[in-house]
């Protein structure tokens, strides 16, 4: 019981270091900022859900499936560290607004939920929490498996992780509306753009070290 409760805690605390939901609450605050409240909600929900599943994916059969396609970790880095960028920049320098009047019109001729994005999946969901360093942590933690000597059942322990982490993010995720309240449109304006220039940044160290992974075991620079 005592290695379970151990093995738990330490999972989990690595596992929301590297994920760091605290960062996928901001990136909610950026992209939701002129939701209605029920909406934010569902986004949430589902993008929890979405977290769970995707971690058991990748750590019952991330595995396989980069084998199956032939992915490297190096290439996950890299493909994960432009998709960051690119929703990055689309943060950092919004389209321009519409006019009042066209707004209304459009709003008038369809419905206004069917207007608003589903940010559930991409990018609450892959890459802001589940990308290419959480990814490979889960590989890794999944790979060395056989060479423990575990005295309980590992799904346990595996299942646990998941459904804690997913409280933890619901947490934060729901967090931030109280803090959307307090910053107004113009303070959601400029979170969106700090956490854009953030992400881009995020997003070019992702690519550099999938770059650095890449020519290191091309054997093109030194360990």
């Amino acid at each position: 019981m005592h290695g379970f409760v151990n093995d738990v805690v330490v999972g989990l605390l690595g596992l929301t270091t590297i994920a760091n939901p605290v960062t996928s609450a901001t990136v909610l605050l950026a992209l939701t900022g002129r939701y209605p409240p029920e909406e934010r909600n569902r986004q949430i929900f589902r993008a929890t859900i979405y977290v769970t599943i995707v971690l058991l994916i990748c750590f019952y059969a991330g595995k396989a499936v980069m084998n199956v396609f032939g992915i490297s970790l190096p290439g996950l880095r890299l493909a994960g560290g432009l998709i960051v960028s690119y929703i990055g920049f689309g943060m950092l320098f919004p389209p321009a607004r519409v006019g009042e009047d066209e707004a209304q019109a459009e709003m008038a001729a369809e419905d206004q939920a069917t207007q608003l994005p589903d940010v559930a999946f991409i990018p609450l969901t892959m890459p802001c929490t589940t990308g290419p360093g959480t990814i490979a942590f889960i590989i890794s933690a999944a790979a060395t498996i056989p060479e423990r000597g575990y005295t309980y059942n590992v799904n346990f322990a595996v299942i646990t992780i998941a459904l804690l982490f997913a409280l933890v993010f619901w947490l934060c995720m729901r967090g931030a509306s109280p803090i959307l309240k307090l910053l107004g449109e113009k303070g959601v304006d400029a979170m969106a753009r700090v956490m854009g220039f953030l992400l881009v940044c995020i997003g070019v160290q992702f690519a550099i070290n999938g770059i650095h992974d890449l020519l290191e075991s091309w054997g093109m620079i030194a360990t």
